[in-house]
């Protein structure tokens, strides 16, 4: 049985840890991006980027610190070392979490950490010109007041969106970065097959939600599910949920949303069902939305602009009825997001992003139906760009009566 049939125990004994022969992204990586991320840079005339901790840190340096009210981060020139920057007392732990070594700057708790950076910036031989100023890039996940502090010091540069340089790297996967992913979505794939057999007549969503937390830890997630929606019914309209807990009812719409991360990475998956008997409207809303993702897919080819996924989606839902553009009933948001170290990152398929989809992208492709009173459905699995065009990291959505494709 596909949907339902299994107590929670059952569910968890048919998982087992999937992590096996994944491994973290190593130094050498980290190193190659360094230099082709400075390669980058000298070809766009950038002298200097600052990577504010969080992903972006995490992605250049493989050194993980979380961004805070203090200015962590690193300095990455065109041309020289990696060093980074950092409250004097956090200098010992920094170092303890540094994977591509760096000389640490360390500034005290009454001293400007801006006025640092600018001097960094010096002694690196990045010197201030009021002809031609240097560009320097300021990291677009750094808070405003890191920019606000250093435009004020900084007569000479020319401070700008470090975005050009930190998107273009960060969205062209290697081959080390897919796979994680893939095994990422692999695990959530798992748990959301588990997660259908267990629903039952009055389960509530709170009870589901606590479950696949569980089912992630025992496929390897050690800090279980990244998020998780659970959605039962009406609810099921509103995508990112409602803020309630509902109770299962024969004849419901079911949709779950979750993922987990691994070694950084993450997964993102949604189902969407029928716990009991399908009306002939929920398979036919179902059978729309296989059709708007499908279409999606096959419009993702090499050199194509994002937007253009985004319209084909839509096409595809307006000849269905549904519609135009953002109204209701239909798709109300972008069809796609890109996703790697974030769940959400550059670039995304929606009308306005004009980038042209390269190898190594990798994007979410879930154009959701939503129907304000009724029910919504929304498939998401994701793909990611190949020298022959798109590829799958999990198989979409069979149909309604075997979403999982289990009864094949």
């Amino acid at each position: 049985m596909t949907i339902g049939g299994k107590t929670i125990d059952q569910a968890l004994a048919s998982l087992s840890d999937m992590t096996a022969g994944a491994a973290p992204i190593g130094k050498d990586e980290h190193l190659q991006r360094i230099a082709r991320t400075q390669a980058y840079m000298q070809a766009e005339g950038i002298a200097a980027i600052y990577i504010n901790a969080g992903a972006n840190l995490t992605y250049f340096t493989g050194t993980r610190w979380y961004a805070s009210e203090r200015m962590v981060g690193a300095i990455l020139p065109a041309q020289g070392a990696v060093e980074y920057i950092a409250p004097a007392f956090e200098e010992s732990t920094l170092k303890d979490f540094m994977l591509v070594d760096g000389a640490v700057n360390c500034w005290e708790e009454h001293e400007s950490p801006y006025a640092l950076f600018v001097a960094v910036l010096k002694r690196m031989g990045i010197a201030p010109n009021s002809a031609q100023p240097p560009r320097v890039g300021i990291c677009e996940s750094a808070a405003f007041f890191i920019y606000d502090g250093i435009r004020p010091l900084a007569e000479g540069y020319a401070l700008e969106n470090a975005r050009q340089v930190t998107a273009h790297c960060r969205t062209r996967k290697s081959a080390a970065e897919i796979a994680l992913m893939q095994r990422a979505k692999d695990m959530t794939m798992a748990v959301h097959i588990a997660t259908a057999s267990i629903l039952h007549e009055g389960i509530t969503t709170k009870e589901v939600e606590e479950f696949i937390d569980r089912a992630h830890r025992k496929v390897g997630a050690a800090a279980g599910s990244y998020f998780v929606i659970v959605l039962f019914g009406e609810a099921t309209a509103y995508p990112h949920g409602v803020s309630y807990v509902q109770t299962l009812k024969s004849g419901d719409t079911v949709l779950i949303d979750t993922g987990c991360k691994l070694h950084n990475y993450i997964s993102d998956i949604t189902r969407t069902y029928v716990y009991g008997p399908i009306s002939e409207r929920q398979r036919s809303v179902w059978n729309s939305e296989k059709k708007a993702q499908a279409a999606a897919f096959a419009a993702a080819q090499l050199g194509v602009p994002c937007e253009e996924v985004d319209q084909a989606a839509r096409r595809s839902l307006e000849a269905d009825g549904f519609g135009p553009g953002y109204k209701l009933p239909g798709l109300p948001h972008r069809t796609g997001h890109g996703i790697g170290l974030d769940i959400h990152e550059w670039p995304y398929l929606v009308g306005g992003d004009k980038t042209p989809l390269d190898v190594g992208m990798c994007f979410s492709n879930e154009p959701m139906i939503c129907i304000p009173g009724e029910f919504g459905v929304r498939h998401e699995d994701h793909f990611y760009m190949t020298e022959t065009g798109p590829r799958w990291f999990t198989e979409p959505a069979h149909s309604i009566d075997d979403p999982f494709g289990l009864q094949r």
